[in-house]
C-alpha cells in the first residue's frame, strides 16, 4: 500500500490527495508535523517539505508538483493533463497561478496566519495580513468565474490538474470559512461542481484539533 505523508490544510498535499483520489489509487495517510523535521521524516525528503508519497516498493518521492508529474507519467489511466502541449501548458499555468500568486496573496495570509503560526508555535496572527488575504480573494474568484464562463473547467472542457490545484488552496480557506461565496455565485457553482466528487469527499472529513470547520465545510450543498 502507498502511504502520503500529509498535513491536513496543507495545500500541496490536498491536491495529490485529490489527484490519488481522481486516479483511484488506494492510499493511506500519514499526519506530519513538517515543523518538527522527524528523524525518520527528513529520511524520506531532507528538506522537510510535504507531501511525500511512498510507494508500495519504496519508491519515495516528494514535493506536490513532483508527485503529480509522477502519478501522470507511472498511471496514466484517469489522465489529469490533456494530450495537446498547449493545453498541458494552460493547464500547468493556472497550477502556476494557484501555488505562487494564490498562495502569495490568499493562502498565506489566511491558513498560514490563522493555522500553521498556530500549530508551529509561531506567535500571534498578524491582522494586517489576514485583512489583505480577505480582500485578495475576491479578485480571485472573479477570476474563478471569468474562466468557467468561458470553458466547462478552468482550463478547458476537463477537469485537470488545475482545478484540482485551485480546489486544494480553496478547500483548505473554506475550512476557516473565509471563502465570501455568497459574493462570488459563479465560482461557487464550479466548487460545488469539484466539492461533489468521490475524490473531494474524504477531505471533507477532515478536523483539526483546537480548529473547527466551518459549518457548511462539510456540506455538499451549502
Amino acid at each position: 500500500m502507498r502511504t502520503l505523508y500529509h498535513h491536513w490544510l496543507n495545500p500541496g498535499c490536498r491536491v495529490v490527495r485529490l489527484a490519488l483520489g481522481e486516479k483511484q489509487l488506494d492510499h493511506d495517510l500519514q499526519l506530519e508535523k513538517a515543523w518538527e523535521r522527524r528523524t525518520e521524516f527528513l529520511r524520506l525528503n531532507p528538506a522537510a517539505v510535504l507531501p511525500v508519497l511512498v510507494e508500495a516498493d519504496d519508491t519515495v518521492v516528494a514535493g506536490h508538483r513532483t508527485v503529480l508529474e509522477y502519478l501522470e507519467e507511472a498511471y496514466p489511466e484517469h489522465p489529469l493533463l490533456p494530450r495537446r502541449p498547449g493545453d498541458r501548458a494552460e493547464v500547468r499555468r493556472l497550477i502556476d497561478w494557484f501555488d505562487h500568486k494564490f498562495s502569495d496573496e490568499v493562502t498565506r495570509n489566511l491558513v498560514g496566519e490563522k493555522v500553521d503560526k498556530r500549530l508551529a508555535g509561531l506567535g500571534q496572527p498578524t491582522s494586517a495580513a489576514i485583512r489583505a488575504g480577505l480582500a485578495n480573494i475576491n479578485y480571485h474568484l472573479e477570476y474563478v468565474a471569468f474562466l468557467t464562463e468561458r470553458r466547462k473547467w478552468l482550463a478547458g472542457d476537463q477537469l485537470s490538474l488545475a482545478d484540482l490545484a485551485a480546489a486544494a488552496h480553496l478547500s483548505a480557506i473554506d475550512y476557516l470559512g473565509d471563502v465570501p461565496w455568497v459574493r462570488h455565485p459563479v465560482a461557487k457553482e464550479w466548487y460545488v461542481r469539484i466539492k461533489s466528487r468521490p475524490s473531494f469527499r474524504p477531505m471533507l472529513k477532515d478536523r483539526i484539533i483546537g480548529i473547527a470547520p466551518a459549518a457548511h465545510y462539510g456540506d455538499l450543498d451549502f
